[in-house]
């Protein structure tokens, strides 16, 4: 009964761009395992993990996320892995400038093998050293935004869980099927209900996504268009 709801589920394409060391996998990990790992492992290649969340809209997607490299030596496997991405996630770190600087040639990664039919999101991680070490400001990442047209920008600590759980959330909005007509909610609402049961027992596979909306509204993010 299981199988048959997973393939009911949308399944989306999530890349996950940038230099070495801007915090990809720690990002993912963070979401996926509610975990933060202070020894810093290069990825090799390519990791890929998928993720059911359940959105307090009462939609359930799969999410599909792909973990990329960002050492040179990997970078003639990147388009490859861009290449049917609903969702292109662009890392840099804010302490960092070069690899805010570097962020044009995965977009133009992104733009070669996509066009304008995939969804980019600019990520600015390691937002708890922002006081003392920040050497990307929010105007320049708001520039960039509006320049290419990424869908939003965010910054992410992956050490002290800020933002996360709402870079996710708001991947999960703009995916393009996300507003769906009233008739196909109601058919929705209908499945998940045949299938509660089966939730509750799939929830080390699952994530909640829901945000406490009597929180203030986060600093350091941006919606464009």
């Amino acid at each position: 009964m299981s199988s048959d709801k997973s393939n009911l589920l949308k399944k989306y394409k999530i890349v996950f761009l940038g230099d070495q060391s801007v915090g990809k996998t720690s990002l993912i990990t963070r979401f996926m395992y509610d975990t933060f790992d202070e020894t810093y492992a290069a990825t090799i290649g390519i990791d890929f993990l998928s993720k059911t969340m359940y959105l307090e809209e009462g939609k359930t997607i799969r999410l599909q996320l792909w973990d990329t490299a960002g050492q040179e030596r990997f970078r003639s496997l990147i388009p490859s892995y861009i290449r049917d991405s609903h969702v292109a996630v662009i890392c840099y770190d804010i302490t960092n400038k070069k690899s805010f600087d570097n962020l044009d040639k995965w977009i133009k990664d992104v733009k070669l093998e996509r066009g304008d039919d995939v969804i980019i999101v600019l990520v600015g991680n390691k937002s708890d050293l922002a006081s003392d070490k920040r050497q990307v400001s929010l105007d320049d990442v708001e520039n960039l935004q509006i320049k290419i047209g990424a869908k939003f920008f965010i910054e992410t600590s992956t050490k002290a869980n800020h933002n996360v759980k709402l870079l996710f959330k708001k991947i999960a909005q703009s995916l393009p099927d996300f507003n769906q007509d009233s008739n196909d909610k109601s058919n929705d609402n209908n499945n998940n209900n045949n299938n509660n049961n089966n939730n509750n027992n799939n929830q080390s596979e699952t994530i909640d996504i829901t945000i406490d909306n009597t929180a203030p509204n986060p600093q350091g993010t941006s919606t464009c268009c």
